[in-house]
C-alpha cells in the first residue's frame, strides 16, 4: 500500500485493526483462563447469540430507534425554536432560561416514574420519548442561543448601517454564524437522546418496555449473558451510526465555507 493510500484509509484501518486484535485477545483469554460464560462470554458466543436471537433483538432495536429518533427530532426542533425566541426576546430568555436549566440538571431517573404515570403505560412509547427528549433538549437550546449571539459585532454594525431588516440580519448573519454551534449541539444531542431512551426503558422495566434496554435487563435476570452482550453491541453500533450521521451532516453543511471543516480536510 502506497503512503498516500495509507493516509487516506488509515482512519478506518487503524480502528478496525485494533478492534480485531482486541477481539482475538478476548477470545483467547476467555478460553485460556476458563472464564464462565455467565461472567464473560467469548466473542464467538456473542456472535452466536446475535444469530439465534437476531429477530427479537432487531424488533427491540426498532423500538429503541423510534424512541431515540423521535426524541432527537423533537429536541432539535424545540431547542432551535426556543433558542431563536430567546435571542429575539431577552425578557423571554430571562423568564424561561432557569426552567430550561432545571430540566437539564434534574436526573431523568428521578422523574421517570412520574412521567410514565402521568402519560400512562398504555402510551409507554410517548412517555419514553418525553424522557429522552428531556435529556437531549438542552444542548440544542444552549448552542443555538450562544451561536445566534456570537455574530461579529462589526458585521452587525455594517448590516445596521445599510438598513438591513431584522429578518435579513438573522438570515444572512446570525444564522450562518450560529450554524457551527447548532450542529455541535446536534452531535451531542444525538448521543444523549439514545442515552435518555435507554435510561427511560430501564426505569419503565417490568416487562412493559420492549426496547433493547429491557432486553439487557431481561437477559441479565436470566443469566443469558451472551444475549445481553449482543443487545449491548446493537446499542453501541446504533449509537456509532447516529454519531457519524450527525458528523456527516455537519461536514455537508460546513465543509465549503467554515474553517472547522476545511482545515480538517487539508
Amino acid at each position: 500500500m502506497t503512503p498516500a493510500l495509507w493516509q487516506r484509509h488509515a482512519r478506518f484501518l487503524l480502528p478496525a485493526g485494533a478492534g480485531l486484535a482486541f477481539l482475538a485477545f478476548w477470545e483467547w483469554a476467555v478460553a485460556a483462563w476458563n472464564v464462565p460464560k455467565f461472567v464473560l462470554p467469548a466473542p464467538s458466543l456473542i456472535a452466536l447469540a446475535l444469530v439465534n436471537d437476531g429477530p427479537s433483538l432487531l424488533d427491540s432495536l426498532w423500538f429503541t430507534t423510534k424512541v431515540t429518533l423521535g426524541a432527537f427530532a423533537a429536541a432539535v426542533v424545540t431547542g432551535m425554536v426556543l433558542g431563536v425566541l430567546f435571542t429575539l426576546n431577552r425578557t423571554l430568555e430571562r423568564t424561561l432560561w432557569p426552567y430550561a436549566v432545571m430540566l437539564q440538571v434534574t436526573p431523568v431517573v428521578a422523574i421517570a416514574p412520574l412521567v410514565i404515570i402521568w402519560i400512562g403505560f398504555e402510551k409507554l412509547w410517548l412517555a419514553l420519548l418525553v424522557l429522552a427528549w428531556l435529556v437531549a433538549f438542552f444542548p440544542i437550546l444552549s448552542n443555538t442561543t450562544i451561536g445566534l449571539a456570537s455574530a461579529d459585532h462589526g458585521l452587525k454594525n455594517l448590516f445596521e448601517l445599510y438598513g438591513a431588516s431584522r429578518w435579513k440580519r438573522f438570515r444572512y448573519l446570525q444564522l450562518p454564524s450560529a450554524l457551527p454551534y447548532i450542529l455541535g449541539g446536534v452531535r451531542v444531542s444525538g448521543g444523549l437522546a439514545l442515552i435518555g431512551a435507554v435510561v427511560a426503558e430501564f426505569v419503565a422495566g417490568s416487562g412493559t418496555a420492549t426496547g433493547l434496554a429491557w432486553r439487557i435487563v431481561e437477559s441479565g435476570n436470566m443469566l443469558n449473558i451472551p444475549r445481553m452482550f449482543a443487545a449491548l453491541l446493537m446499542l453501541s453500533v446504533f449509537g456509532i451510526v447516529l454519531f457519524y450521521l450527525t458528523m456527516w451532516l455537519q461536514w455537508a453543511l460546513l465543509h465549503r465555507w467554515h474553517e472547522s471543516q476545511t482545515r480538517r480536510e487539508n
